[in-house]
């Protein structure tokens, strides 16, 4: 491939995932809204969004979700908890937009997915903020 064509494609990639971004934006916002969780702090929920940004892989970051909830409450617990509607959103929404627009741009799904899980983590970072100092 040319590099005027994979940075055409490159583009394409970011448009896909910018036209996205009020769904992830809208997701996260609702899981924290909707769900069940303890006293959660910024700073725990930021630890999540720097995992993020240090792997390559969906799995470590479900992974590191359910190591939290295994230490402590604050993330919540069972189907109604924070951990799990964020997990879902990882395996489902996000994921399937992903794929979408991979499809589109005929590459690998998975750094789009990640990339999509970043940024859904870090309006979920903002959000959180919002909610713990600015909605009181």
């Amino acid at each position: 491939m040319s590099n005027l064509s994979e940075q055409h494609q490159q583009l394409k990639i970011q448009k896909g995932i910018r036209q996205a971004e009020d769904f992830l934006v809208t997701w996260i916002q609702d899981a924290l809204d909707q769900t069940k969780y303890g006293d959660l702090e910024e700073s725990q929920f930021r630890n999540l969004v720097r995992v993020s940004d240090t792997t390559e892989s969906a799995e470590v970051i479900k992974n590191f979700i359910r190591y939290q909830v295994g230490r402590d409450k604050k993330w919540g617990r069972g189907k109604e908890s924070l951990a799990e509607k964020i997990i879902e959103d990882i395996d489902g929404s996000i994921k399937k937009n992903a794929q979408i627009i991979a499809e589109c741009c005929q590459t690998d799904f998975k750094p789009i997915w990640l990339e999509m899980i970043r940024r859904y983590l870090g309006y979920g970072a903002r959000h959180l903020k919002y909610k713990r100092d600015g909605a009181a």
